[in-house]
């Protein structure tokens, strides 16, 4: 599996693993390891793109969620400052089927806060 809430390996190029207590996923690409912390801030950032937060859940629930509004969340909360071309190319190897572990977990933390 790609995601995981908290891990023991290695996050990027450190030795930088999730925390479940602050929310974070972890989520595999290829050789790389990204934390997305959805901060208050990053859920803000993210939402101001691609719209209500609550609007996406419900798409996302209905199968509807764009590929270009899940890969804007999770860069808005990526910790690596990575340019968003080469994390959009990331997160295209793993595809949508690798990335919806991961949304799952940040849509459970935007419905229910953490």
């Amino acid at each position: 599996m790609n995601v995981k809430v908290a891990n023991n390996g290695k996050a990027g190029n450190s030795a930088k693993a999730a925390n479940s207590i602050r929310g974070e996923v972890q989520i595999k690409a290829d050789d790389t390891c990204y934390i997305l912390r959805p901060t208050f801030g990053a859920l803000a950032a993210a939402e101001d793109e691609i719209g209500s937060l609550f609007d996406f859940v419900d798409r996302a629930a209905a199968g509807k969620a764009k590929l270009c509004e899940v890969i804007a969340l999770f860069w808005h909360c990526e910790t690596m400052d990575v340019p968003r071309d080469t994390f959009a190319d990331d997160m295209m190897h793993i595809g949508m089927v690798g990335m919806m572990p991961a949304l799952k977990i940040i849509l459970r933390q935007i419905l229910q806060g953490q």
